[in-house]
């Protein structure tokens, strides 16, 4: 078994896992520092603003950027709030568009004797989680969240688009995999993250990204038990066929054949060739979303600042109330403030309200 075609060198694997590791670090750091300072804060529940009565950092007044950033912050609630309500939406509707494509098609499991049956016992998987459906526009795919099941086309055992029954198995042992490690609840969850935040560049592109290498450890796991050249001609068979969609993506995996890019790399992987996989986050997308997770930051320290109101302010604090002038103009001033780094020269804060 597997002797036909090299394994994939251990440097290759190393290089691999490495990068899995790093796809999850990033996601669960997005994840972080977008949400954190727009929502920590609530979710902690602390009852005072930490900042209360510090005014001034240096020659920056805080005040001033509280006015500034404050709309910023509840803008980034706002977009929270809609991501959530999108994402619910958008899973809602994938799950309606699957159910819709397979209801009204003809499924049955396999029956002892069928090429079905034959593949499954190669595989060293049980006929209960296989479900044979006729007229599936995808070849095979996995679906389900807390029990997963192997939808395959009936054509892949029969007529002319029928494959050898090793490959068959092949087909089948790779998404044996997605089922033993739930892989279709785990990327329901990624893709309806990247929904929920489609405001942050690059968090779908990283989704995809740990899609592409679900698909990898799925091949992975399929050689350990079917040949590797089996495997790497049911993926240029299956990649032959029309697909122009998956059936919905809610909850489903198996379908890496659909893109010419992922069916080369994991083609000339089970080849034996040192492939490098590629990302599809740009250069971008990353300055853009460090340049949206800086300014959620800076409007999340401000928001743990609480301004006093106008009308109980003293003359001394009032000055920072902007009350004749531009937060702009007074984002930084010299009232009240004192120090090394301070110029020697220059007026005092032009905003003052004197009693």
């Amino acid at each position: 078994m597997n002797r036909h075609l090299p394994a994939p060198s251990p440097a290759l694997r190393a290089r691999e896992q490495w990068r899995r590791r790093l796809l999850l670090l990033t996601l669960a750091i997005a994840l972080l520092a977008s949400l954190t300072p727009i929502v920590g804060r609530h979710l902690v529940g602390l009852a005072h603003h930490p900042l209360t009565g510090i005014d001034h950092v240096g020659a920056l007044c805080l005040v001033a950027l509280h006015v500034i950033v404050a709309p910023v912050h509840e803008l980034l609630h706002l977009l929270v709030a809609g991501g959530l309500l999108y994402a619910a939406g958008d899973r809602t509707l994938a799950w309606w568009r699957a159910r819709r494509v397979l209801a009204p098609l003809a499924q049955q499991r396999p029956v002892a004797g069928d090429p079905f049956a034959e593949a499954c016992a190669l595989a060293q998987l049980p006929t209960t989680i296989v479900c044979i459906v006729d007229g599936l526009p995808v070849p095979a795919f996995t679906a389900g969240w807390a029990s997963p099941v192997i939808y395959v086309a009936r054509a892949l055992g029969e007529g002319a688009r029928a494959l050898p029954r090793e490959e068959l198995a092949a087909v089948l042992a790779h998404e044996h995999s997605h089922v033993v490690r739930r892989d279709p609840l785990r990327l329901f969850a990624l893709r309806a993250l990247s929904k929920a935040l489609v405001w942050l560049p690059g968090l779908r592109a990283l989704t995809d990204d740990v899609a592409d290498e679900a698909e990898i450890r799925a091949d992975d796991a399929a050689i350990r038990v079917v040949d590797r050249l089996a495997l790497a001609s049911a993926l240029v068979s299956l990649g032959r066929w029309d697909v122009a969609r998956p059936v919905g993506d809610v909850a489903t995996v198996g379908v890496g054949f659909v893109r010419p890019d992922l069916l080369d790399r994991r083609v000339r992987r089970l080849a034996g060739g040192d492939v490098s996989p590629g990302s599809r986050l740009s250069r971008g997308s990353v300055l853009s979303a460090a340049l949206l997770v800086a300014l959620a930051w800076t409007s999340g320290l401000v928001d743990v600042h609480a301004l006093a109101h106008p009308e109980t302010a003293s003359a001394e604090e009032a000055h920072c109330h902007h009350l004749h002038g531009s937060a702009w103009a007074h984002l930084f001033c010299r009232a009240g403030v004192e120090g090394a780094l301070l110029p020697r020269t220059g007026s005092d804060c032009p905003h003052r309200v004197e009693r």
